[in-house]
């Protein structure tokens, strides 16, 4: 049996822990044996998980013993790594196991010197920080996983199961994979990358900056088709001098601004009303549904077809996060080795 080893450190995020758990004990041969022997292990015998506490079965010498060691997040990303962690973790590497992290479980794997020179995603909110903390590493916060070959990340946590499902596919092949998928209610495939889960809020201008009001008035009238030279006009300048105060106030070029502008209204017709995609291309300023189309996915990272039944209000979905730091992010895919885009974001 292929042996999974979930490594929990003290304060693991439990839907980190659970998802590669339950995805991988769901996998099943074509004979119905087990392909997978999953085993928790830990620093300690007990670590903290939130709300309640984990009771890990093996220690760090499990690791050793693993083809797959996975590495779920925890609530605040130590800078450091519990003492023998990152040996444990070199030393699997080198014997070639496969080593995956869930969500910001990426900051304890980059901590090990891993990641270094590598490609990398973590939950978009978190990229960011990830970045800045290691910027030997590439993060690329757009996509549901990265897959360098023998290391692997993933996105928020959801993402974990792509990332898991990945794994199957690749170990065990398409049909065992499709059942762990149908046994865990999700799709084998998905569509776009995390930028269909952020908000694209528009870039705000401070307080009493000279094109505030223009700006109001931008968001209110997105839905006619505004060129350059009227946006101008009713700012009472020149377009050179409009283009460098939007640099300067938003950090974006007023048609960029009005397109981000009008795809925000186009997420919220496509969430609350039944209108068809050509509909709301007409009500956002779009000059045909193929524009519309084809900007919706550069901002989304998704069409506006998969963006409905993803979002669409009242279906019990997963919607986006709305407390959240606002991020513009171009579109993403879950990605596999090579670089190229992968089928299962």
């Amino acid at each position: 049996m292929h042996t999974v080893a979930v490594l929990a450190l003290d304060g693991v995020v439990p839907f980190d822990l659970s998802a590669p758990i339950d995805t991988f004990g769901w996998a099943r041969l074509p004979d119905g044996r087990q392909p997978y022997r999953v085993r928790v292990c830990s620093v300690r015998r007990e670590v903290s998980a939130g709300a309640f506490t984990v009771r890990a079965p093996y220690g760090l010498e499990a690791l050793a013993e693993a083809d797959t060691i996975i590495l779920p997040g925890v609530a605040e990303p130590p800078e450091e790594l519990p003492p023998g962690v990152a040996e444990a973790l070199r030393a699997a590497a080198a014997n070639g196991t496969r080593i995956a992290s869930v969500c910001v479980g990426a900051f304890l794997f980059a901590a090990t010197g891993l990641l270094d020179g590598l490609r990398a995603t973590t939950h978009w909110f978190a990229a960011p920080r990830l970045a800045e903390r290691h910027p030997e590493v590439t993060v690329d916060p757009n996509v549901l996983y990265v897959d360098n070959g023998q290391f692997l990340t993933s996105a928020g946590a959801a993402a974990a199961l792509d990332m898991c499902l990945h794994m199957i596919r690749k170990d065990f092949g398409s049909a065992v994979a499709a059942h762990a998928a149908r046994m865990s209610v999700m799709p084998l495939e998905r569509e776009g990358g995390q930028a269909q889960f952020i908000v694209h809020d528009l870039p705000p201008a401070p307080a009493g900056a000279t094109l505030e009001p223009l700006l109001g008035w931008l968001a209110d009238h997105c839905d006619r088709e505004l060129t350059l030279d009227e946006i101008a006009a009713k700012a009472g300048m020149s377009t050179r001098t409009l283009n460098r105060r939007f640099r300067e106030q938003t950090g974006t070029t007023p048609l960029q601004w009005l397109h981000r502008a009008r795809v925000r209204r186009a997420q919220h017709l496509l969430e609350t009303t039944d209108h068809p995609v050509e509909r709301i291309a007409a009500l956002t300023g779009f000059g045909s549904p193929t524009a519309f189309r084809e900007r919706f996915r550069r901002v989304a990272g998704t069409s506006p077809q998969a963006y409905r039944r993803a979002f669409r209000t009242g279906e019990g979905v997963e919607r986006p996060p709305r407390g959240a730091a606002r991020a513009q992010a171009p579109a993403g895919r879950g990605t596999v080795p090579g670089g190229g885009a992968g089928n299962a974001p």
